[in-house]
C-alpha cells in the first residue's frame, strides 16, 4: 500500500471515528443561523470573566484562516460556517476543504479522548481553582444579539482537539448534554455586582493578601449563578495557601463587597490603628481578623461601635496624659530657668576669677570681693519667675471636650472622624512627651554643670583663708576651663539587630558558612554530615538514642541494598570496587546554580561501605561513626549571625537527643510535610543567635572539592544541622493556623484538604 492510500485510509478512520459522512452532511451543520455577533471594544482575549454549562447541540461552529492569539476582529472577520469547509464539490470551498482535510490529518484521536475524560470530570464537579488544563484551548464565544453561542476555530493553530471532540459530540445521536467552558470576551454580567464593584473587590483583597484574585462568574447545570474568588494569601510568614470564596446570592455578594469595603476603607484611612489579617477557613474560604477578633459581615457593625466606643477613651486618656506631661513642662521650664540663673552667677564668678588672676592687683580685688559669705540667691523668688505668656496659657479655659452623643451604632464615617482625631491628639502628646524629655535632659546636664562649677568655686574658696595662700593658689595652671557637662541620654533605645531575610540573605550567609566549614571540617566529617541530609536521618537518630531495634536496622540495610542495586551502585556479583568514591569521571563538567565545575558527588553507599555482603553489625557501626563525626563537627563550627531555623514534625515534640535538621526556608519545610499529612502539623520555629553550635548543607556538604573547582555557597539544599543541646529554648509564642491543600498536587479535579498548623516559637 503506497503513503497516499495509507494516509486516505487514515483520514476515513478518523471520520469514521467522528462519525462524519462527507457526502451526507447533517442538516444541523447545513442550517446555519447569522450571529450577528458584535466585537466589544475592550476585551482581553486572556481573561475569562465566565465559566458555563452550554448544551453541546447550541454550539454553532465557524472555521478562521488564523491564529489563536489573532485579533478577534480579524478571526470572526475571516470566519466561515463548518459547512463551507465540509463541501467537496462546490468550486469556491475546494481550498477550505483541502484546509479541513489538513486539520483532520493532524488531529490525534488521544487528545479528543484526553477532552472527553476532561469534561466527564467537570460535568461532576468544578475544580477549586475553576479554571482547568485545556480551558485556553476552547474558542466559545457569545453572541448577545441572537442569543447564541458559537466556536471560532483558527485553522492555523496547530491543536484542535476541543473542535474535533464539539463536533463529534454533535454527531453523535444520543443525548450529549452539557460542557463547561470558559466564554471568550464577555464582561461580568453584574448581576450580583457592578462591574466596578468586582474591581474594588480586586484592588481590596490584594491589599490584604498580596497576591491578585481571580474572579469569575460561574453557571452551574441549572443556570444558577455564583461568583467565585481565587487567589493565595499569607497564612504564616511567607507562606501562602490558596482560597476560594463562593457567593451564590445577590445578597451573598453584596455583604461580602460591604466588609472587605470597610475594612480597605479602615485600613487604608487609619492604617496605624487598624491593620487587619487574613486565615484559612474550615472550608478554604478565607477570613479577616483583627487583635485575633474575627470579622464578619454580621458583626462588623456592632465591631465598628465597639471601637467607636474603645476611640472616645484613647482621646480621653490623651488628653488627661497631655494636661498632666504639659504641667511638668511647666514645672520644669521653672526650675531650668532657676538653675540657669544659678549657673550664671557661678559662671560669672569664675570668669571673674580667670581674668583677676592674671594681674597683682586683680588677684586682690578678686580676694576681697569674694571673701565674704554668698548669700544664695531666694528660690522662691525665682519660681515666682514667668512670663505673661505663661501667666495667660495657664489661665486659659481648658477646652470642653465635645459632647457625643451616645448610639446604639456608629458609622465609618464618624469611626474615621474620631481616629483623625485620636491621631491628632496623640501627635500632640508625642511632641509634648518629645519635649518633656528634652527638658529632662537639659536638667539633668545643667545640674552636672552647678556641681561642676560649685566644686571649682569651692576649690578657690578653699584657698581663700590667707592672701598668700590664694595668692599661691591663683598662680596655678591646672584649672583653665569650666568642665562641660557628662552627656547622658533621656530614652533608653533598644539595639537595632539585622533581621535574616531567607530569600535576600541565604546567598551571602551560604558563601559564609561554606568557606568557614571547607577550612574547619575534614572529609569524614562533611561526608558524615551529608548522611544526615539523605533519608538515613530517622534511622541515624534511633541508633543515636538507642532505640534502634534489630528488625529497624535490617530493614533500613534492606531498603540501602535495593537503592543501590536501582542506582547501579551496587551489583549482585560480589568483587572489589575498584573505583573507591569516585562515582564519575573527574573530568566530567557538572553544573551548581548555572557556575561549573568538575567535582564528584558524594555517595552515601561509599561512605557507609555498602556491600552485597554488610551485615547488620558492619552497618550499625558505620552509623555510630557517622554520628560521632556529626559530632566532632557540630563542636567546630559556628552559626555566622542570628536567624530563624523551622522544622515540620507530623507526630511528636523536637528532641535535643536527636540530630536536629532544620530548614532556613520555611515554606519549602512546610510544603514537604503538607504532602505528608493527614490533618495536622507541628511547625517548630528557633530563633538562633549568633554563635550557636550547627553545621550548614552548604555545597561542600555534597560534593568533593578535589579539583578545587566546586562553587561557593549553599546552592543545593536550605537546611541546617543545629546542636540544640546546648540551649535553653523559650517558648515565645503557640498558635495554629488553617492552610489549603490539594490532595494531589497536579490534579486540578483533585479535592481540597484544610490541615490545622500547630506552630511553636522559641526563642535559643
Amino acid at each position: 500500500m503506497d503513503n497516499k492510500a495509507y494516509k486516505s485510509k487514515t483520514i476515513e478512520e478518523k471520520l469514521e471515528y467522528l462519525g462524519l459522512n462527507l457526502e451526507k452532511i447533517p442538516t444541523f451543520i447545513k442550517k446555519f443561523e447569522p450571529l450577528e455577533y458584535r466585537v466589544p471594544k475592550f476585551y482581553d482575549e486572556k481573561q475569562y470573566r465566565q465559566y458555563r454549562y452550554i448544551p453541546i447541540k447550541d454550539i454553532q461552529i465557524l472555521l478562521s484562516p488564523t491564529n489563536r492569539l489573532d485579533d478577534i476582529e480579524e478571526k470572526y472577520k475571516k470566519a466561515s460556517p463548518l459547512v463551507d469547509y465540509l463541501d467537496n464539490k462546490t468550486e469556491e470551498n475546494i481550498l477550505k476543504h483541502t484546509t479541513f482535510l489538513s486539520m483532520l490529518k493532524q488531529m490525534k484521536i488521544e487528545d479528543i479522548e484526553k477532552i472527553e475524560e476532561e469534561q466527564v470530570k467537570l460535568n461532576k464537579k468544578i475544580p477549586f481553582q475553576v479554571k482547568f488544563e485545556s480551558n485556553y484551548l476552547w474558542q466559545i464565544y457569545y453572541s448577545e444579539n441572537t442569543d447564541k453561542y458559537f466556536m471560532l476555530v483558527p485553522t492555523e493553530d496547530a491543536d484542535y482537539s476541543t473542535f474535533f471532540f464539539l463536533l463529534k459530540k454533535q454527531l453523535e445521536k444520543k443525548k450529549v448534554g452539557k460542557i463547561f467552558v470558559p466564554i471568550r470576551n464577555v464582561g461580568y454580567s453584574k448581576t450580583y455586582l457592578k462591574k466596578s464593584e468586582f474591581e474594588d473587590i480586586e484592588n481590596y483583597l490584594w491589599l490584604f493578601t498580596k497576591d491578585w484574585p481571580l474572579i469569575y462568574e460561574v453557571y452551574d447545570k441549572n443556570n444558577d449563578l455564583s461568583i467565585q474568588i481565587v487567589g493565595e494569601t499569607e497564612v504564616y510568614e511567607k507562606i501562602k495557601s490558596p482560597y476560594k470564596i463562593k457567593l451564590e446570592t445577590e445578597e451573598e455578594a453584596n455583604e461580602f463587597y460591604k466588609l472587605i469595603k470597610a475594612m480597605f476603607i479602615l485600613q487604608t484611612e487609619l492604617p496605624h490603628y487598624f491593620t487587619f489579617q487574613t486565615a484559612i477557613g474550615k472550608n478554604g474560604n478565607i477570613k479577616f481578623h483583627i487583635n485575633n477578633k474575627n470579622i464578619e459581615y454580621e458583626n462588623i457593625v456592632q465591631w465598628i461601635t465597639k471601637q467607636y466606643k474603645l476611640g472616645l477613651d484613647k482621646i480621653q486618656e490623651a488628653k488627661e496624659q497631655i494636661d498632666i506631661n504639659q504641667k511638668k513642662l511647666e514645672d520644669l521650664k521653672i526650675e531650668i530657668a532657676t538653675q540657669e540663673i544659678e549657673y550664671l552667677a557661678k559662671e560669672k564668678q569664675i570668669t571673674t576669677f580667670l581674668e583677676c588672676k592674671k594681674t597683682f592687683f586683680g588677684k586682690f580685688k578678686y580676694y576681697f570681693k569674694y571673701s565674704k559669705k554668698k548669700n544664695k540667691r531666694s528660690i522662691k523668688e525665682k519660681n515666682q519667675v514667668e512670663t505673661e505668656e505663661q501667666i495667660e496659657e495657664n489661665n486659659k479655659t481648658k477646652e470642653k471636650s465635645k459632647k457625643v452623643v451616645d448610639k446604639s451604632n456608629y458609622t465609618i464615617e464618624e469611626l474615621i472622624d474620631l481616629y483623625k482625631e485620636i491621631e491628632t491628639t496623640e501627635n500632640k502628646l508625642k511632641n509634648i512627651t518629645l519635649d518633656l524629655n528634652s527638658l529632662k535632659l537639659k536638667r539633668k546636664n545643667m545640674a552636672k554643670k552647678i556641681e561642676n562649677a560649685t566644686a571649682f568655686i569651692e576649690e578657690i574658696d578653699s584657698h581663700k583663708k590667707s592672701i598668700f595662700e590664694f595668692w599661691k593658689y591663683s598662680n596655678k595652671d591646672e584649672m583653665t576651663s569650666l568642665p562641660e557637662a557628662e552627656l547622658e541620654e533621656s530614652i533608653l533605645t533598644k539595639k537595632i539587630t539585622k533581621i535574616f531575610d531567607y530569600q535576600e540573605d541565604i546567598e551571602k550567609f551560604g558563601e559564609i558558612m561554606d568557606n568557614l566549614q571547607r577550612k574547619k571540617l575534614s572529609k569524614q566529617e562533611t561526608d558524615s554530615v551529608y548522611i544526615a541530609s539523605t533519608n538515613l536521618i530517622d534511622i541515624l537518630n534511633k541508633v543515636k538514642i538507642n532505640e534502634a531495634l534489630p528488625k529497624d536496622m535490617t530493614a533500613s540495610l534492606k531498603n540501602l541494598k535495593n537503592e543501590a542495586i536501582e542506582e547501579k551502585t551496587l551489583t549482585e556479583k560480589d568483587e572489589f570496587d575498584i573505583f573507591g568514591g569516585i562515582a564519575q569521571d573527574m573530568s566530567k563538567v557538572s553544573k551548581i546554580n548555572n557556575k561549573k565545575h568538575r567535582e564528584i558527588a558524594k555517595d552515601k553507599y561509599s561512605i557507609l561501605d555498602i556491600g552485597k555482603n554488610t551485615n547488620q553489625i558492619g552497618y550499625k557501626l558505620s552509623l555510630e561513626k557517622v554520628i560521632e563525626n556529626i559530632k566532632t563537627a557540630l563542636g567546630k563550627i559556628t552559626i555566622c549571625e542570628d536567624l530563624p531555623v523551622y522544622m515540620a514534625k507530623l507526630d511528636n515534640l523536637i528532641d535535643e537527643k536527636e540530630i536536629n535538621v532544620f530548614n532556613m526556608n520555611p515554606e519549602e519545610e512546610l510544603k514537604n510535610a503538607i504532602k505528608n499529612s493527614s490533618t495536622n502539623i507541628n511547625f517548630y520555629k528557633i530563633n538562633i543567635k549568633k554563635g550557636t553550635n550547627g553545621v550548614s548543607f552548604t555545597n561542600c556538604i555534597f560534593y568533593d572539592n578535589q579539583n578545587k573547582t566546586l562553587p561557593v555557597g549553599q546552592d543545593l539544599s536550605t537546611r541546617i544541622l543545629i546542636d540544640i543541646s546546648k540551649l535553653k529554648l523559650e517558648l515565645k509564642k503557640k498558635f495554629s493556623f488553617k492552610i489549603a491543600d490539594y490532595e494531589k498536587e497536579k490534579d486540578e479535579f483533585s479535592d481540597v484538604k484544610i490541615k490545622t498548623v500547630n506552630v511553636y516559637e522559641y526563642e535559643g
